[in-house]
């Protein structure tokens, strides 16, 4: 064992403790006040910089004795409405809301690696930034985080984040080069025609028809639109109108999603999207209107600095350990707001156990991890730190 693991390996219990802290007592997104207060007297425990950000995210900064770059590390802080159904000792105290996605675990890996990194800031070159985000499951707290400054003052080089994989043993890490997850917008999409009586549909408009014509329209986008090599996915998810059996309907409501890889293929989907919904119901004497939400951003790490990882994580955990994912995520994550500003790696941190039934995945009222993986976590982001640094 070498000296950072000897290290590591003595907090390793107080690490643990924190995790089953927050577990208890899980927080919403922008609700995380009680989470907030407590990453802000551990911070001050250890002598660390901080300053409240985007209302219930913090912002720590080590300061190393050295001139350097700066990286920034990121753990997100909210947990979500679900009810937690595991029968352990830590199980959440608070009915209907559970960290059941492991942003207890992140939060508690970024606090062991503080007290890690603080520990060596004499020899340390450059500065940390510690990211403790809120709302990442809502309403991306990445987003007003960097609004408030945070990767600026001083700029920031380079970010790392994590995520905690029930599906990855613990001792595994998966990476991705380039496309890690996808964008995504909400739309919802309002048609409207004009009511008459079912038995003279021809002195009304039927917004039904029309609608059902622009849900079929809507599926040529992918599959006549989107290079084959790429990939993009439109869902409608609810359709709403109508009053009676015997009424043309004069309006529909459909509410869907678009999930894309890139910035070209997101932005020729809504532009598609506009086209059909605009000018399709025109042409059967109604009207459409779309109405977009946006979502989160495509994350696509960066090759050097997921490099670092994966130098990193095979020295540690041994090359066939070391998992590189074949195709990215449908998924969101808002680290792709840190990312787009800066180079940026966002990895898999195993947290699976077979053998101790940790099987359940995230957003489930199971999910559980494996423990080990809380110091594993704080030795790589260690290491990524360092040699970022060091480069």
């Amino acid at each position: 064992m070498n000296q950072l693991s000897m290290k590591i390996s003595e907090i390793k219990n107080w690490v643990i403790d924190i995790r089953r802290d927050f577990h208890q007592h899980p927080e919403l997104g922008m609700e995380e006040y009680r989470t907030r207060d407590k990453i802000i007297g551990y911070l001050n425990d250890m002598g660390i910089e901080n300053k409240i950000v985007a209302g219930t995210g913090v912002l720590g900064i080590i300061k190393g004795a050295k001139e350097g770059k700066t990286v920034a590390l990121r753990a997100d802080i909210d947990a979500l409405p679900m009810e937690d159904k595991k029968e352990v000792a830590y199980r959440s105290k608070v009915q209907g809301k559970m960290h059941c996605c492991g942003h207890d675990a992140h939060a508690s890996i970024l606090l062991g690696t503080a007290k890690i990194l603080n520990d060596m800031r004499e020899d340390l070159r450059g500065t940390v930034k510690l990211f403790f985000q809120p709302a990442e499951e809502t309403t991306g707290g990445a987003k007003p985080m960097i609004e408030e400054g945070v990767m600026e003052n001083p700029r920031v080089d380079g970010v790392f984040g994590l995520h905690v994989d029930s599906e990855l043993e613990v001792g595994h890490i998966g990476i991705k080069y380039g496309q890690m997850s996808a964008a995504s917008d909400m739309i919802k999409i309002i048609i409207y025609g004009k009511n008459s009586h079912g038995a003279y549909p021809h002195e009304g408009v039927d917004a039904i028809s029309i609608a059902s014509q622009v849900v079929n329209s809507i599926q040529t986008i992918v599959s006549r639109n989107i290079d084959p090599r790429s990939s993009a996915v439109v869902t409608i998810g609810t359709i709403n109108g109508g009053y009676a059996g015997n009424i043309i309907a004069d309006k529909v409501e459909m509410i869907g999603i678009v999930r894309t890889l890139n910035k070209g293929a997101r932005e020729l989907v809504l532009n598609k999207l506009e086209d059909i919904v605009e000018n399709l119901p025109r042409t059967l004497g109604g009207r459409g209107e779309l109405i977009r939400t946006e979502g989160y951003t495509a994350l696509i790490n960066d090759d050097e600095m997921v490099k670092i990882v994966h130098t990193n994580g095979m020295e540690f955990l041994g090359e066939e350990n070391v998992h590189q994912l074949k195709h990215p995520s449908f998924g969101v994550e808002d680290f792709s707001f840190f990312s787009e500003v800066r180079p940026g790696a966002f990895f898999h941190l195993g947290s699976g156990n077979k053998e101790k039934g940790i099987i359940h995945k995230g957003h489930t009222p199971y999910f559980d991890i494996d423990e080990d993986a809380l110091s594993l976590g704080v030795e790589l982001q260690v290491m990524n730190v360092l040699k970022f640094l060091d480069k």
